[in-house]
């Protein structure tokens, strides 16, 4: 199906039916447009696409946009006096188009508590004005218990996004028995560093899967999240092949707020980025995390950096593990059968050098190689 905006109306003819859809604006657009339609497309995909329409065209040349997070239930996500013009409910999904005098919204809220307003209007202060009665209200402020805020970063065709998400965290103090003696005293260590103790940019956790790398990350952000926030990179290798992207992330928007909080980033798995054989390519990526750590680069903000790799410290470059530059180098190993007898309670059948994923298998009575790394574990990595 093509949705042509050819009519001198602007009310725009769909082939295959015989009358036009009622426009939303009445003005003639400036030049025609085509929007192709077909089955694939859901019907959330018309209302993107006649949202498109008064932008596209050039009636309404400007646009405001706000992603959103732990959006109420309640909220309306448009104006009081907004005319609804199209509203789809799905399973994970509720969408609407609104549109009032000289501007148009249209509006996202998933069932995750995620939401997006964006907003075209006649002029940018209109547009401005729309989307702030919008979102008014519209979220949550307050996160839920056992849950911190972490921004997640990608760059994807439209260049460097950062979203941020509610996860869930638990106190260090309830999870501490779940590693081995060392590691839970280094970690310790590092859940009562506050901003004025910081020394060393780079925070390195090594060890094999299962072993509660990722869970220890989380803890720590709830640890620190009146001074730090988390941020994680899902693209690491693209982080550090694109200077542009770097940037974004490490220096970002200029900010004079005095309570301007220390940000981590989270790079997880980098085994092949601070390998100790890397090549030339790894090298050039290496040697820009080196300098986003105690570089100019990062002096430019508060940044700090946590790694996680399952290879030993041995198989890593020097560069990396050199004195000074470290926060903290935690290995996080399997718990010795002391430990595992402890944590399940019995001394029957249990192995030296288990790790937790391994120990929630025995516990739970299945093979330890039969249960994927998610299961049981608490999202034990």
């Amino acid at each position: 199906m093509v949705i042509h905006w050819t009519r001198p109306n602007g009310a725009p003819i769909i082939e295959g039916m015989s009358e036009p859809v009622v426009p939303i604006i009445g003005a003639e657009p400036e030049a025609p447009v085509d929007y192709r339609l077909d089955t694939t497309d859901s019907l959330r995909s018309v209302i993107d696409v006649l949202a498109l329409q008064p932008f596209t065209t050039g009636r309404q040349p400007y646009a405001r946009v706000k992603h959103l997070d732990r959006v109420r239930p309640d909220a309306p996500l448009r104006p009081a006096d907004a005319g609804v013009l199209r509203l789809v409910r799905e399973d994970n999904c509720d969408a609407l188009l609104a549109s009032g005098d000289g501007w148009t919204l249209r509006a996202a809220r998933w069932r995750s508590g995620a939401g997006v307003v964006e907003v075209t209007a006649v002029s940018d202060e209109l547009a401005a004005a729309i989307l702030a009665q919008s979102v008014r209200d519209a979220v949550d402020e307050t996160p839920a218990q056992g849950r911190v805020e972490m921004g997640f970063w990608h760059c994807g065709r439209q260049g460097p996004q950062r979203r941020e998400r509610s996860i869930t965290a638990p106190p260090w103090s309830e999870i501490r028995g779940n590693y081995a003696a060392r590691a839970a005293a280094a970690v310790d260590r590092l859940a009562a560093v506050q901003a004025a103790d910081v020394s060393g940019r780079l925070l390195l956790l090594h060890g094999p899967p299962g072993t509660g790398k990722t869970t220890a990350l989380r803890a720590l952000a709830r640890e620190w999240a009146k001074w730090c926030q988390f941020d994680c990179v899902l693209d690491p290798d693209e982080l550090f092949g694109d200077p542009a992207y770097l940037m974004e992330v490490a220096v970002g928007d200029e900010d004079d707020d005095e309570d301007r909080r220390w940000r981590l980033l989270v790079l997880e798995d980098c085994d092949e980025l601070i390998r100790a054989e890397g090549g030339e390519k790894t090298g050039q990526a290496l040697s820009r995390l080196l300098n986003l750590t105690d570089g100019l680069v990062g002096q430019g903000r508060d940044v700090l950096v946590a790694l996680t790799t399952n290879r030993p410290l041995a198989g890593l470059h020097p560069a990396v593990v050199r004195p000074g530059r470290c926060i903290a180098q935690i290995e996080m190993g399997p718990l010795s059968r002391a430990e595992a007898a402890a944590w399940l309670g019995t001394t029957d059948g249990v192995p030296d050098g288990a790790t937790l994923a391994e120990l929630y298998a025995i516990r739970d009575g299945r093979a330890p190689d039969a249960v994927p790394p998610t299961s049981g574990t608490g999202f034990y990595l």
